[in-house]
């Protein structure tokens, strides 16, 4: 048996416990009535839902897609948790449900299969299940972290080779890069002038390759880049949907957040803390938030670029 599949399985056990005391503390299901039977009753309770959690490891694996990893980041880690607990939760109710029907109700009738006993079993499973969660997170929270840094690391180290990759489209001898660089070049194109107007006749003409980041304040938008080897705004009367449109020939650019658009040539350092993003800008060194929508995309980003 792998480490992997030790650790899923300590995991599931150490969760079906808690699951356990909790029931046999408060002693639902009419599981009072059955004295010392009751603890038997729990036991099997607890071999099934070891099965149950195991099966929709399973299904996380094979049908959703989603492999026990903890090599996909912390985003991946904390997404694939919730979608667990969606698919597990239900079906533990539902193997639940079926004991109290064909076990449980040889004592008492009110175990028997319905909707109220789903709901009931489901809402007690529900609340077993976050309260897991948060303990998991706790204990793993260092392993979360040291994920994080590790992802970060990684995003940083790419944002890194995808500039350099640009700089070769500017600053490189086209004979002195091999065919694979050629192409990433022409992928990024840092030498394009381009010309961003709003709703009135104001515009701004630019180079790409000075374009910081576009910021939505109203019914405008600030635009900073450089000019002249220094950090210029401009005030166009746009909206940032407006301005997006116009640059969405270039891969490079892209919404961080629904008041920023970014140059990711322009960004200086990604900084990743407590499950929040923000990318340091280059030559100004101002800090733009990452919205959690928007992360999935800056990292694709990056590292399709």
């Amino acid at each position: 048996m792998s480490s992997s599949i030790q650790e899923i399985l300590r995991v599931r056990i150490v969760s079906c416990l808690f699951v356990i005391l909790a029931l046999a503390i408060f002693k639902p299901f009419g599981l009072d009535m059955w004295q010392w039977e009751a603890y038997m009753h729990l036991l099997n309770i607890f071999a099934m839902g070891v099965v149950v959690c195991m099966f929709s490891d399973l299904v996380m694996k094979y049908i959703v897609g989603m492999p026990a990893s903890q090599d996909q980041g912390v985003d991946y880690i904390i997404r694939r948790n919730l979608w667990f607990q969606l698919i597990n939760t239900p079906l533990v109710t539902f193997m639940i449900c079926l004991y109290r029907h064909f076990i449980l109700s040889n004592k008492i009738e009110g175990n028997q299969l319905s909707v109220s006993n789903f709901l009931e079993t489901l809402l007690i499973i529900a609340f077993c299940s976050f309260a897991i969660g948060l303990y998991w997170r706790f204990k793993y929270r260092s392993r979360y972290l040291a994920a994080e840094l590790e992802e970060t690391r990684l995003l940083n180290e790419q944002l890194q080779k995808m500039q350099q990759t640009a700089l070769l489209s500017v600053s490189v001898p086209y004979d002195a890069v091999t065919k694979e660089q050629k192409e990433a070049a022409i992928s990024l194109p840092q030498n394009a002038a381009i010309k961003l107007t709003g709703t009135t006749n104001d515009s701004i003409s630019l180079q790409i390759s000075d374009l910081l980041y576009v910021e939505a304040v109203g019914n405008y938008v600030k635009v900073f880049h450089l000019c002249d080897g220094k950090v210029r705004t401009d005030m166009l009367r746009a909206t940032s949907k407006q301005i997006e449109d116009d640059l969405h020939s270039y891969p490079m650019i892209i919404r961080c957040h629904r008041a920023f658009i970014v140059n990711l040539q322009q960004v200086e350092q990604i900084i990743s803390k407590s499950g929040s993003m923000q990318l340091l800008i280059k030559h100004c060194h101002d800090y733009l938030p990452v919205s959690r929508s928007n992360m999935a995309q800056i990292k694709e980003t990056i590292k399709k670029l």
